[in-house]
């Protein structure tokens, strides 16, 4: 390492300021992406082979090293693989321009009020419904599970789509921009123990969803008629409509959220 080089560490400026912003914030949303169970299995596997390389590495177990070194050669393609939803809505985030941001915000913003106004004639009509609004993670996985549609968003269509005994009532709508991707779709369940027994099947798959993506997920309570919303394993009950709003315009209610377990946090 030169003289100035040496000074520069010991006098940063304002580009090394700029540089670790940078740097953090790629870190943060790398992060980001590979959140959820699925991302701590794969770490863990990864901590595992790496532990046995080292070890076999001490122990001069020459075969078990050259196998470990030709699994970690080839496991940047497997991961991949693996990860490839995630790294499309990245990359597909990425080019979006600035300009284009803005008028998706106000496309967000007429969608957040059709679906705020199907909730409510739902919840009035005393009709169970799930509808999952995508963000960053990608549910092109649990969109396979349903029936595709290529349909704007709007109150007439949530109604039609969750009417008792329609083919498509039993399962989730999911969301992506201003369209209805996929209708009837079946949703992770989540296997955390819920203390509520008030909440059922449909809390438990949005509690299941959010804990595997960032969407935010709207339940309708067939029984009860009223609205919870998940998101990050998190979940909010009883919420009117102002609320609903907040939560979809990523405003957090001043209400406590419920956990996974069901307890406030």
């Amino acid at each position: 390492m030169t003289a100035e080089e040496q000074l520069r560490l010991l006098h940063p400026g304002w580009r090394d300021a700029v540089e670790v912003l940078i740097v953090a914030y790629a870190v943060y949303r790398i992060l980001r992406l590979f959140h959820g169970p699925r991302a701590l299995q794969v770490i863990t596997a990864i901590g595992i082979l790496l532990g046995a390389y080292i070890a076999a590495w001490l122990l001069e177990l020459p075969t078990i090293t050259f196998l470990l070194r030709f699994v970690f050669q080839y496991g940047a393609i497997a991961l991949l693989v693996v990860f490839a939803p995630e790294l499309r809505g990245a990359l597909t985030q990425l080019g979006e321009a600035r300009f284009a941001r803005v008028f998706r915000s106000m496309e967000e913003r007429e969608v957040a009020e059709e679906i705020v106004d199907g909730v409510e004639r739902l919840s009035r009509s005393g009709i169970g419904a799930i509808v999952a609004i995508e963000h960053d993670v990608p549910l092109d996985q649990w969109a396979e599970s349903g029936s595709p549609m290529e349909a704007k968003v709007s109150a007439d269509l949530l109604l039609t789509i969750f009417t008792p005994y329609s083919p498509l009532h039993d399962g989730a709508v999911l969301v992506r921009g201003d369209l209805i991707i996929a209708a009837g779709c079946i949703l992770p369940l989540s296997q955390k123990p819920l203390t509520d027994r008030a909440l059922g099947t449909r809390h438990r798959a949005a509690l299941g969803l959010s804990d595997e993506s960032d969407a935010v997920v709207i339940v309708v309570s067939e029984e009860r008629s009223t609205v919870s919303v998940a998101q990050r394993g998190r979940l909010w009950r009883d919420l009117a409509s102002a609320e609903l709003r907040e939560l979809l315009a990523g405003r957090v209610p001043v209400r406590a959220p419920l956990t996974s377990a069901g307890a406030p946090v």
